[in-house]
């Protein structure tokens, strides 16, 4: 009698192939999902240099202040620091008004605030955003004025950020830009174009380095916050 089947050797090459299969079914959804949430992240950074121009129109070229520097964020209710001052451009409530209604962006939300790819690492507040920390500075009497910058073009203003720090700098400290889109880090700049970096190109983790289409301190005269490692 003939008897129609597979054989155990054939079920285990079939298993075998299927297991492949979903392997690189599962790993081309990452990419795709990745790239996804970068193109995100992108459009987000853009509407925020959008609102840094619209911000200089209407008040005589100045920049907004950089909220704090080194330390984690705790204070949000000075109205001149970018998370309170840009986000009316875009239609939207500031910071302060968001956590103050319990309505403080997390992870995951459809936010301008909040990168797709970012996850909360439990700080009181959450900034997946940070704008440079050269930039309009407390210690400095008066925020920066576009006038005042060279190159504007190269000047970083706001870029993928750790989460706790209402600002950032490619660095070896814990508010270092944050590479996490596959190696990569988006960053605004002052002229509201944005550009997709290899995290180690421009200094993630490791500090700022000379580059030619890129810098964070703002070669400005007066009081400026000193460089950091």
């Amino acid at each position: 009698m003939r008897r129609d089947g597979f054989t155990l050797v054939e079920l285990l090459v079939v298993i075998g192939i299927i297991c492949v299969l979903a392997a690189l079914i599962g790993a081309t959804v990452q990419v795709t999902r990745a790239r996804a949430n970068s193109v995100r992240c992108v459009s987000n950074l853009r509407q925020w240099g959008a609102a840094l121009q619209l911000y200089e129109g209407d008040n005589s070229g100045y920049i907004p202040r950089r909220g704090q520097g080194v330390q984690p964020v705790f204070q949000i209710n000075r109205p001149d620091d970018w998370f309170n001052a840009l986000p009316p451009y875009m239609g939207m409530q500031s910071y302060q008004y968001l956590v103050a209604q319990g309505l403080r962006p997390h992870a995951g939300d459809n936010s301008v605030f909040i990168c797709p790819s970012a996850t909360d690492p439990g700080a009181t507040y959450f900034m997946p955003y940070g704008m440079n920390m050269y930039l309009s500075p407390w210690i400095r009497p008066q925020e920066h004025r576009i006038t005042q910058i060279p190159n504007p073009e190269q000047l970083a203003f706001m870029a993928d950020a750790p989460g706790p720090y209402a600002s950032t700098i490619p660095s070896t400290m814990p508010f270092s830009v944050l590479a996490r889109h596959s190696g990569q880090a988006n960053v605004c700049f002052v002229d509201g174009h944005v550009v997709s970096y290899e995290g180690n190109y421009i200094g993630c983790g490791i500090g700022e380095p000379t580059l030619s289409d890129i810098r964070w301190q703002t070669l400005t005269s007066g009081v400026n916050q000193a460089p950091l490692p």
